[in-house]
């Protein structure tokens, strides 16, 4: 079986983090927590664990964390990576939908689709979810229902070759667009739809005029 890593950004996650890790039933030495700059115990948690710890010493966003990841992974010569938040939002138990997909040879990036809805999702995210989802679309060329779910397999031939241009949250929407666009395979698995009541570091207003700024940029 090829080497797959799971990446996993954290900002000031102490306490799901030290829920998330044991559950994730993976081999310690194949899971890379980037630590954004945070200011608990994210750090010390995860190391308890024996996992592969990143630190950025101040906060550069997610994006600029997946990208520490992906190096990281590549010299560890990981063929896949699966990334997946630290908030819980992400159950370890479709995992395995992404391992199935890839052993089956489904594509080169695999999206974990969640069930996008008024009834499943938060207002606000659903409508930004679903416009997002048409923009990446059209400018990838290829449809995408979920470009904003971070539960993705990812290939090495994507996550080596990519040249990115973001740091935070819109780096999900460039991947997929530059991805498309150079012909690679993008699918996707059926995930579970969480949401909790932890603090999103999300900044609406800001993170929208970012993914207007990578559109503008994608055209």
């Amino acid at each position: 079986m090829e080497r797959i890593m799971i990446i996993i950004p954290a900002y000031n996650e102490e306490e799901s983090i030290a829920k998330l890790l044991p559950s994730l039933n993976f081999p310690p030495q194949d899971i890379i927590v980037v630590d954004d700059g945070s200011t608990d115990n994210t750090i010390s948690k995860s190391q308890s664990f024996g996992v592969h710890v990143i630190r950025h010493e101040k906060n550069k966003g997610k994006g600029m964390a997946h990208r520490t990841g992906f190096n990281f992974a590549s010299k560890e010569e990981a063929r896949w990576v699966i990334t997946m938040d630290a908030d819980g939002q992400h159950s370890p138990k479709d995992i395995p939908k992404f391992i199935k997909a890839i052993k089956e040879k489904k594509g080169d990036m695999i999206i974990g689709e969640r069930e996008v809805t008024i009834r499943t999702m938060p207002f606000l995210r659903f409508l930004t979810n679903l416009w997002t989802s048409f923009i990446v679309s059209i400018l990838g060329g290829k449809r995408v229902k979920d470009a904003q779910s971070g539960f993705r397999a990812i290939s090495k031939e994507i996550f080596t070759s990519i040249s990115f241009s973001t740091n935070n949250f819109q780096t999900e929407s460039e991947i997929i667009i530059k991805a498309a666009r150079r012909g690679f395979r993008i699918t996707s698995v059926p995930v579970r739809t969480i949401y909790n009541e932890s603090y999103s570091y999300i900044k609406p207003f800001l993170d929208t005029l970012r993914f207007i700024k990578l559109a503008f940029q994608s055209l």
